[in-house]
């Protein structure tokens, strides 16, 4: 028999809820299966919920305070979660921050800036100094903290297939001083190396090429539909009607097919660290680069 897995309720809201969830229906004596099938959903999502890793629909909750018989504490509690989930994280950017963790593949192409699930400290603080964001500096530590933490996506066990394209000329846009774009570089090359990610890069010369025009994001589930993410500065959007995310997956499979290889790409980001290592300029970067065509 399997031994339940403890819930820390201390870790934060969403755990809290959830192993309340698991008190009540334990008291009650039911079962995830039995609790599942009452309110139509599967056993899958009831674990997760209880774990704090998913969020509880509204509707859901409803179901849960009547069949615990809890005078409406789910659903009343329903909110809180999901404002303690997307906390330091802009509200559009919710429903992605749920699915990334439940899909099985997450393909990225980010033209501008090196994305999010990759970034140290220092490149996403830079992000926000530059956008002269005014805030109490204890609100940026919880924004910054919040996209550190969401990257620990990719060192848990059991972590989607993360795959990511990236421009060349994004490796030589000095957004840190050198030494801390060393850095930078160097993680997202050490993930590439351990086989947590897969990296490629787009040739600087490559000319015309598929989705110039904005950045993406594709995520494929095992028991789900894919879904399609792009966003602006200010404002994302979520895309799940099949028509359009084919129409983008084919465009994402054109990109990659006219990014290098992956051992050449983290060639190709090694080469930029020992630069940036090595005092190079990005405008130096760019004539060797002209001279070596």
């Amino acid at each position: 028999m399997a031994v339940a897995k403890e819930i820390d309720a201390s870790a934060g809201v969403p755990e809290f809820y959830g192993k309340e969830l698991r008190y009540k229906r334990e008291k009650a004596g039911l079962t995830l299966e039995k609790l599942a099938a009452g309110g139509f959903c599967s056993v899958s999502l009831l674990s997760e919920i209880e774990h704090g890793n998913r969020r509880m629909p509204p509707d859901l909750a409803v179901h849960m305070d009547r069949a615990l018989n809890t005078d409406g504490f789910f659903a009343r509690r329903c909110e809180d979660v999901s404002k303690a989930r997307r906390r330091g994280h802009a509200g559009y950017f919710e429903r992605v921050l749920e699915a990334e963790k439940q899909a099985l593949v997450i393909g990225q192409w980010s033209p501008t800036v090196i994305p999010g699930l990759v970034q140290t400290e220092p490149y996403i603080r830079e992000l926000y100094r530059a956008e002269r964001v005014v805030k109490p500096p204890e609100q940026i530590d919880t924004m910054v903290h919040a996209r550190l933490k969401r990257a620990q996506l990719l060192l848990d066990q059991g972590n989607p297939e993360y795959w990511i394209v990236l421009p060349e000329t994004l490796l030589w846009q000095p957004v840190l001083p050198p030494q801390q774009m060393a850095e930078q570089l160097e993680h997202v090359a050490g993930l590439a190396r351990s086989g947590r990610i897969i990296l490629q890069v787009v040739p600087w010369n490559t000319g015309a090429h598929a989705l110039m025009h904005n950045n993406a994001m594709l995520l494929d589930f095992a028991d789900a539909p894919p879904l399609f993410y792009t966003e602006g500065q200010y404002h994302g959007n979520t895309i799940d009607d099949p028509g359009i995310v084919k129409q983008y997956r084919r465009s994402y499979d054109l990109l990659r097919a006219a990014a290098m290889s992956p051992d050449s790409s983290l060639a190709t980001v090694e080469a930029a660290i020992e630069d940036y290592r090595n005092g190079v300029q990005p405008h130096q970067l760019v004539r060797r680069r002209l001279a070596e065509e």
